[in-house]
This record gives structure tokens, C-alpha cells and sequence, in this order.
């Protein structure tokens, strides 16, 4: 190293420490366009079902194009916005609203589609930087942080054209260097992504053997047959046919259930006994960072005692839940997270039946058997709001205890191998992010 602590091979620039062969760029420096489009007359009232890909901020992923939902327009509108027709090899970056920064490139799907006012074309020159590696760049914690930098107190509202141009980077001036950074990070990308593929299909596959063996559609083989080896049958309820040894329960004779008392703010403290709220029930854990609430311990074992959480408790967000993420916001409490008290959009469940099976009764609150039964009684339409009133009306679907068992057993397996899934995939989302640290900043160097 020399005197300024710089290793042979590097150099001090306004960036850090990088490689002596890498220059500092701005996208204005490699760039050939740099511009957006704009939302047609009318709105979403001319979006069609087919026709030119009308790119919005939230088709625009970290790295990916998320297209679920893509809008269309037709060619008389595409005519009109030729200034923003997307080129297949287009960096599109997010520059106003919630998702600013997020950055992803287009592809044959949306090339010769069009961006709105909220997405930001990045054309760059393919000689002096080629388009993988400044999506990579700009999601990078380098390019959030100037983009960071020039939101007013720290709110992400917006960024205009110039902003856009001055963000600069450290770059590699070999073209082969680039590539060859691009496709070490696009090859772990494909990893991520084909894990959450695996997640969602193994997701899908719990929803419906869940549907299925919480319903008795369908039958465990040891349960399936009479002692003299006969196909056991149905009979008919007000809820339809459910296997002839089940019965239908409403929800208060098998277990007890209780909604927050709703805290006042003014009640609110810094430190204490933590408040639990809907938002800290997250992907089927308690993320108790999520919110940070908390009341002293003389209210929490004295006003509110009764509402303090159990070790085992059934735990439920029973306000503002989505209703195609509902099975997230269900989970069971532990020792370690205690104490708690319930606060406003929550509910906690306990089994006060001796024949019933508590992780029978958590799989059936996660299932889309409870969730029809409250979405027809529970206030709102896209969200689920709903309390003790509504949960009163709710009827299960009940076996013996030892089929509960072995149903309930069989769930919490598969809920095992995705939690093993999601595990893998935040470990793997961790290598990218320092994997892009170290590629990015020329700290490693790759053969090219």
C-alpha cells in the first residue's frame, strides 16, 4: 500500500478506492437519451386488452419487470407518445412516488411499448456501458443513496431528469469487464428467482391441501376406510357434504377468542411492555420491529392485564389484512416474544375443548374455508376487517382429535419446507447484496 493506504493496483477517487483501469461516469456520460412519457387522456379508461405494453411504476421491480398487471394502448395512442416507445435493451427507472429508485431493464415483452410520467427511460451507449450492469448500479446501495440524497427530508418523492443524469458511478472501462460483473449477478439473480418460483409453487401446494384435508375432501388413508375396510361415505350439512364421521362446531364451543382493546395514542410510551399490533404479524412470524409501541408496566398488568398474550396463543391481524395475503397474518406466539398486550387489529385464540387439536384450529384460521366464512360477514372488500362479532359465527369442520393430529401434522411440515425455502432465498438475496458490493466497487476483480 502506498501512503494513503491505497493498494497497489487502486486509486482515491470521489467515489472510494477503485481499480486504477476504472473511471468515475455519470449516466449523462453514457447515456444517448434519458426521458419519460405521460399518462393518455383519460386515464385508465382507454387502457385496452391487447396493443402496445403501457409500462407504469409498478410494473418496474428491483431488477425485474413485474407484468401481472401490464396496461395496454392502443396504436392510435402509441403514435401520439413516439418520444417514450420503449427499445428492448431501455433501463427503466421508477422516479416519482412509493417505489422511486426501483430499476429494471426491458425485454421482447414490452419492447415497442410505451412508459408514463413515473417511469424514466435510461438508453445508454452500449461502448461506454452496457444496460444489465446499470440496472445493477443503480439498484446498488451506491445508487440508492444518491438517489436518497436528493429527497427533501428524507421522503423518496421524486427525482427530475438532471437528477437522473448526475448519478455517477464507479465503471469499469473494459466492456468484457462489464459483461462479465452483469452476468455473475444476472446468474445468482436466476437462482433467486427460480427459488421463489419453487416458494409460490410449494405456497400454492400447501393452499390447497389445506382447502382439501381441512374440508374432508379429502380423506387421510388411515382415516378413509370403516374397521371393516370399507370406503367411509359423506353426509349432508348446511355446509355441504363433510365426511359422515365429522361434525360441524361453531367457533365459541372449541375455543375462546378476544379482539384488542385499541390503546389510546396519548397512553403510548418509548420503552415498557410492547403493544401488538396487526403490522407486526408478517409471512406467518411476529416481526415485533415492525411497529414500536410500547405502554408502561403498571398499565400493561393493570388496565390492560387481561390483555396481556399468553405463551401459545393463537395470534390473528383482524384489521386492514389483504385478503389474497391472509394466511401470512396468522402465527403463534412464543416465550421469547413475551411480554406482549394486545392492542387494536389483533384477536388471540385459545382451545378450551379438550377434543380439539390447537394446530388443527391454527391451520383452519389460515385456510380459505375461515377466510370465506369472514369475508361474508366482515367489513370491507379488498381488505378484511373483522372482530369477535363475526368470529362467533364461524363453523369448523371437525374430526376426531387423532385425525386433527395427523392433518395438522402433515401442514406443519409443509410449512417447515417453506419456511426452510424462504430461509435459503434470503440467504442467497444476502450473498447478491454482498456479492454486489464487492463486484460493483472493483474490491473483486473477475477474469474477462
Amino acid at each position: 500500500m502506498n501512503d494513503f493506504n491505497v493498494p497497489v493496483g487502486y486509486k482515491n477517487t470521489e467515489v472510494g478506492i477503485i481499480p486504477e483501469d476504472w473511471s468515475i461516469a455519470s449516466i449523462n456520460d453514457c447515456s444517448v437519451k434519458i426521458g419519460s412519457g405521460k399518462t393518455p387522456t383519460g386515464g385508465s379508461s382507454v387502457y385496452v386488452n391487447s396493443g402496445r405494453p403501457f409500462i407504469r411504476s409498478q410494473n418496474v421491480g428491483w431488477g425485474k419487470l413485474k407484468l401481472s398487471d401490464v396496461a395496454y394502448i392502443t396504436e392510435e395512442i402509441h403514435s401520439s407518445f413516439l418520444g417514450s416507445e420503449i427499445e428492448e435493451s431501455d433501463v427503466l427507472l421508477n422516479i416519482t412516488g412509493a417505489s422511486i429508485g426501483r430499476c429494471t431493464k426491458a425485454d421482447t415483452r414490452i419492447s415497442g411499448g410505451n412508459v408514463n410520467q413515473h417511469v424514466c427511460i435510461i438508453r445508454t451507449d452500449n461502448t461506454k456501458l452496457i444496460p444489465n450492469l446499470l440496472v445493477d448500479l443503480i439498484n446498488s446501495n451506491s445508487g440508492q443513496k444518491q438517489i436518497d440524497s436528493y429527497q427533501a427530508g428524507g421522503n423518496r418523492e421524486g427525482l427530475n431528469f438532471s437528477q437522473v443524469r448526475q448519478l455517477k458511478f464507479a465503471i469499469a472501462t473494459s466492456i468484457e469487464e462489464q459483461t462479465a460483473i452483469a452476468t455473475t449477478l444476472s446468474d445468482v439473480d436466476n437462482l433467486i428467482q427460480s427459488l421463489e418460483r419453487l416458494v409460490s409453487k410449494k405456497e400454492a401446494i400447501k393452499t390447497a391441501s389445506m382447502q382439501q384435508l381441512l374440508t374432508g375432501k379429502t380423506r387421510l388413508p388411515e382415516f378413509a376406510t370403516r374397521e371393516d375396510g370399507s370406503k367411509k361415505g359423506f353426509k349432508q350439512t348446511d355446509l355441504g357434504h363433510i365426511p359422515e364421521d365429522w361434525d360441524i362446531v361453531e367457533m365459541p364451543k372449541i375455543a375462546w377468542f378476544q379482539e384488542g382493546p385499541g390503546v389510546r395514542s396519548y397512553q403510548f410510551k418509548k420503552s415498557g411492555v410492547k403493544l401488538l399490533n396487526g403490522t407486526n404479524i408478517e409471512r406467518g412470524k411476529l416481526l415485533l420491529n415492525k411497529t414500536q409501541r410500547y405502554i408502561s408496566k403498571d398499565l400493561a398488568y393493570g388496565q390492560y392485564q387481561h390483555f396481556m398474550i399468553d405463551d401459545g396463543d393463537i395470534l390473528i391481524a383482524c384489521s386492514g389484512v389483504t385478503i389474497e395475503r391472509f394466511e401470512e397474518k396468522v402465527t403463534i406466539a412464543t416465550a421469547n416474544a413475551l411480554p406482549l398486550c394486545m392492542n387494536t387489529s389483533t384477536m388471540r385464540f385459545k382451545i378450551n375443548s379438550t377434543n380439539t387439536e390447537k394446530l388443527y384450529l391454527f391451520n383452519f384460521l389460515k385456510s380459505s374455508f375461515f377466510k370465506e366464512q369472514i369475508g361474508g360477514t366482515a367489513t370491507g372488500s379488498a381488505q378484511l376487517n373483522f372482530g369477535p362479532y363475526h368470529v362467533n359465527k364461524v363453523k369448523i369442520f371437525l374430526p376426531s382429535k387423532v385425525e386433527q393430529t395427523a392433518i395438522a401434522t402433515i401442514l406443519s411440515n409443509m410449512d417447515a419446507e417453506i419456511k426452510a425455502l424462504h430461509t435459503r432465498l434470503t440467504k442467497t438475496q444476502d450473498i447478491k447484496q454482498g456479492m454486489m458490493q464487492q463486484l460493483l466497487t472493483g474490491k473483486l476483480r473477475l477474469p474477462h
